[in-house]
């Protein structure tokens, strides 16, 4: 559980991580080692261009790969991903192929969740450990080197970056895509689109969101 060399300098790694790593140790927990930081591997410092944060990794062994919202291919689709999905066919007209998504992630769509750890079937279980100290660090860092496009699903993500977005980015605070809430305001958001629109008018290559096909 080595930290991604990119986000290695952060002071979480040497104030708050150690005693976290203790604690994980000869736990069963999810996503698990080769998990833990696959958000940081997948899209280091400089490669970030839009943040998504979810709160902590699905509970249920086998689904969650360390990429908020996503799960692993052979996985069915969680509700608040099947919703992403559906409003991405409104906005887009197409989705994925199954719910990874790693390949946002490599096109620089920070995928983070605020707890980085849970015990199977116990969500949240590990949201007090101090691993949201992470979350604001390295969203502090990537936004120190560019603009963001700052994708907020619910109150939690948007308390969880209070203070730091700014009047260059983009900010699409709504609704979170969950059943219980996608009525209110996430339905119709069009996020993708304009995520999409506000890298072009930056000179940026727009996300694939929907690929890839197959």
């Amino acid at each position: 559980m080595i930290p991604p060399e990119g986000w290695a300098d952060l002071d979480f790694f040497r104030s708050d991580w150690p005693a976290i790593r203790d604690r994980l140790e000869g736990l069963d927990w999810l996503p698990g080692p080769a998990h833990v930081f696959a958000a940081l591997s997948l899209t280091p410092p400089e490669a970030a261009r839009v943040v998504i944060l979810g709160q902590d990794p699905y509970p249920t062994p086998g689904h969650a790969n360390g990429l908020a919202f996503s799960v692993t291919p052979q996985t069915a689709l969680p509700r608040s991903l099947a919703n992403i999905y559906r409003e991405m066919d409104e906005d887009l007209g197409a989705r994925p192929r199954n719910g990874d998504l790693s390949h946002w992630a490599r096109q620089g769509v920070l995928l983070l969740n605020t707890a980085l750890s849970v015990p199977p079937g116990q969500a949240g279980a590990h949201a007090k450990w101090g691993w949201d100290r992470l979350a604001r660090q390295v969203i502090r860092k990537a936004h120190d080197l560019r603009p963001l496009a700052f994708v907020l699903w619910g109150a939690h993500a948007q308390k969880a970056v209070a203070g730091i977005p700014d009047q260059k980015d983009l900010v699409i605070a709504t609704a979170h895509p969950s059943p219980l809430s996608a009525r209110r305001g996430f339905f119709g958001s069009r996020p993708f689109s304009r995520v999409n629109d506000w890298l072009s008018a930056r000179g940026e290559a727009p996300i694939d969101w929907t690929g890839p096909k197959g």
